[in-house]
C-alpha cells in the first residue's frame, strides 16, 4: 500500500460569535456537553490489530437502476455550459428504520472513468456536508440573490469524483421514520451507517467499486473521517462484501484531541495580542487542559478571554463579518470566486429550501439548515482520535491533515487567520505521537507565491494553507486544489 503521509491540523473551539462558523459553533456545544452531568460516552473507540471475528454482513438493498433515476438534469440557477454528470438521492441504510442518508455526487468533467473517487464530510457535528459542495469546494457558488449559481474554477471535481454525504441521520436532507435513531446520533453509528452507505452506493455504482477510494472532510471530521476510514480497514479484513480500495484520507482544521486542541487555543490568542497576559497566564495556572474540568476562577479567566477577544470573527480573524444576512442582491450580478461572501449561510439556507432545488436534488421536502437541532445531545464522542491515526499510518494509508496559515498582511510567525485552529495545538499533538522528522519545515509555492508551510513526519505531514480561513477552500480556493492535487499524486507541494 501507498506510504501514508498524514498532515495534521486542529480545531479548537471554545467560545461563541455572532459571526462564527456554525459547524464550529456545533463543536462548542459538544464540548459544554462533556461538561455537563449527562455528558456523551467516552473513550468507545478501542483501536485493535486483530481482526474481528463477530463481523456481520450489513444491510445491502437492490440498487440497480437507481444511479439513472438519481442523475440531476440540471440546477435552478445553475450557468451554461455545465461539463460533468451529477447525481443526488437517498441510500438507505437501515430499511427496518426507514433510515436513508443523502448525497450529492459530481464527476470529474475530463476522464471521469480514470480519476479516484473521494468522499467529503463536514463535520459539527452533526452540520451538512452541502457547506463543502455549495460553498467550498464544489463545482458551484450561489450567488448574493440566493437563487443563481456561479461556476468554481478551482473545484476538487477538475482532478477527482466528488461524492458528498449528509450524514448522520437527521442532518440536512438525510433523514429518519425512527424519530429514536436521532437519541443514539454519536461516533459510533455515524461510522456505522456512512460505511453501509458507502457499500450500497458501490451497488448503486458498480464502476467505483474497483477505484482508488480517498476520505476528506474538515471539522468535527476529524472524527468522522479516521473512524470511518479505520471501519473500512477493519471490515476489509472481514467481510465477502464489497472491499472498498481505501488509500488515504485528508482532513482539514480537524477536532482529533481534546487536550492538546483545548491547551493550543490560548497560547494563539495570546500571541496574535488577541487576549492579555495576565488572563492568558490566569487560565493556563488555573485550568485542567487533560479533563477540561472546570474551577470557578477557570471559568472566569476563559470569560475574560472572551471579552477581550470583541466581535471579530474567530474562525477567520481577519475577514469582513456579516453585517446583514437579510440583505440579498437581486442585481443578478455573478459573484467572483476570489471573494468570499462572509453571509454564506444565509443564502445557502435560502437557495436549499427553494422548492424547484430540492425537487432537482431528488429530495423529499424538507427545512434544511446548515446543522441539525434534531439531536438531544451526541451520544458518544472520543476524547481522542490519535490511536486511530497511529493505526491507519501503520496499515499504509496516505493521511493528510491539513490547516491554515498567517494571512498575508501580518508579518509575526506562525500566524493564522482561523482562531479556532491554531499552529500551537497541531503542534501539541504532533509531539504527543513523538514522530521523527523526515523533511523540515518550509514553505510551499503557488504561482511565484508562498502557498502555505510544511513539515513532514514520518507518516505525518503538518500542512498549512497562507491566507484562507476555518473553511480552508472558501477562502483559498487555488492553494486548496494545489494541496488537494498533492494529496492524489502522494507528493509535497513544490518547494519554489
Amino acid at each position: 500500500m501507498t506510504k501514508m503521509i498524514a498532515a495534521f491540523c486542529f480545531l479548537v473551539l471554545f467560545g461563541l460569535s455572532i459571526n462564527a462558523d456554525i459547524q464550529a459553533d456545533k463543536l462548542f456545544d459538544l464540548l459544554k456537553a462533556k461538561q455537563s452531568r449527562n455528558p456523551p460516552v467516552r473513550d468507545t473507540w478501542l483501536v485493535s490489530e486483530d481482526a474481528n471475528d463477530e463481523y456481520s454482513p450489513v444491510y445491502v438493498g437492490p440498487q440497480e437502476g437507481l444511479a439513472q433515476l438519481d442523475k440531476i438534469s440540471t440546477l435552478p440557477g445553475q450557468p451554461e455550459g455545465v461539463d460533468f454528470d451529477q447525481y443526488s438521492g437517498y441510500v438507505t441504510v437501515n430499511q427496518s428504520a426507514g433510515r436513508a442518508l443523502f448525497y450529492y455526487f459530481v464527476e470529474s468533467p475530463t476522464d471521469p472513468s480514470t480519476k479516484p473517487l473521494v468522499l467529503w464530510l463536514n463535520g459539527g457535528p452533526a452540520c451538512s456536508s452541502m457547506i463543502g459542495a455549495m460553498t467550498e469546494l464544489g463545482p458551484f457558488r450561489i450567488n448574493s440573490d440566493g437563487k443563481t449559481l456561479f461556476r468554481n474554477n478551482y473545484a476538487w471535481n477538475n482532478v477527482a469524483n466528488i461524492l458528498f454525504l449528509e450524514s448522520p441521520a437527521g442532518v440536512g436532507f438525510s433523514y429518519s421514520n425512527t424519530s429514536s435513531d436521532y437519541d443514539y446520533a454519536g461516533d459510533k453509528n455515524t461510522a456505522a451507517d456512512a460505511y453501509i452507505f458507502i457499500v450500497n452506493w458501490l451497488q448503486r455504482f458498480p464502476q467505483y467499486k474497483t477505484r482508488d477510494f480517498y476520505i476528506t472532510g474538515e471539522s468535527y471530521a476529524g472524527h468522522y473521517v479516521p473512524q470511518l476510514a479505520y471501519t473500512i480497514l477493519r471490515n476489509n479484513k472481514n467481510t465477502n462484501q464489497t472491499a472498498i480500495n481505501m488509500k488515504g484520507i485528508a482532513i482539514g482544521n480537524a477536532w482529533i484531541d481534546d487536550e492538546t486542541c483545548r491547551k493550543g487555543m490560548f497560547d494563539h490568542w495570546w500571541t496574535h495580542a488577541i487576549i492579555s497576559d495576565a488572563t492568558h497566564d490566569a487560565v493556563f495556572k488555573y485550568c485542567n487542559f487533560v479533563n477540561d474540568s472546570l474551577t470557578g476562577i477557570c471559568n472566569q479567566s476563559k470569560t475574560k478571554a472572551y471579552e477581550e477577544m470583541g466581535n471579530i470573527d474567530i474562525y477567520n480573524l481577519y475577514a469582513p463579518i456579516c453585517l446583514n444576512p437579510d440583505l440579498k442582491n437581486a442585481s443578478g450580478s455573478t459573484g467572483s470566486i476570489d471573494v468570499f461572501d462572509p453571509c454564506w449561510q444565509s443564502i445557502l439556507i435560502s437557495y436549499l429550501n427553494d422548492p424547484a432545488v430540492q425537487k432537482a436534488f431528488h429530495v423529499k421536502p424538507t427545512s434544511w439548515d446548515v446543522c441539525s437541532y434534531v439531536f438531544k445531545r451526541w451520544h458518544d464522542g472520543a476524547d481522542t482520535i490519535l490511536p486511530i491515526i497511529k493505526y491507519l499510518i501503520a496499515n499504509g494509508q496516505r493521511v493528510w491533515v491539513y490547516r491554515q496559515a498567517l494571512n498575508a498582511k501580518i508579518t509575526f510567525q506562525n500566524g493564522d487567520t482561523d482562531g479556532r485552529v491554531p499552529v500551537t495545538s497541531s503542534r501539541y499533538s504532533i509531539n504527543a505521537l513523538n514522530l521523527p522528522i523526515e523533511t523540515s519545515w518550509r514553505p510551499w509555492y503557488l504561482n511565484k507565491e508562498v502557498g502555505g508551510y510544511l513539515e513532514a513526519y514520518k507518516g505525518l505531514l503538518l500542512i498549512t494553507v497562507r491566507g484562507a480561513g476555518h473553511t480552508v477552500p472558501s477562502y483559498q480556493p487555488q492553494r486548496a486544489l494545489t494541496l488537494f492535487s498533492s494529496f492524489l499524486g502522494g507528493i509535497l507541494p513544490p518547494s519554489s
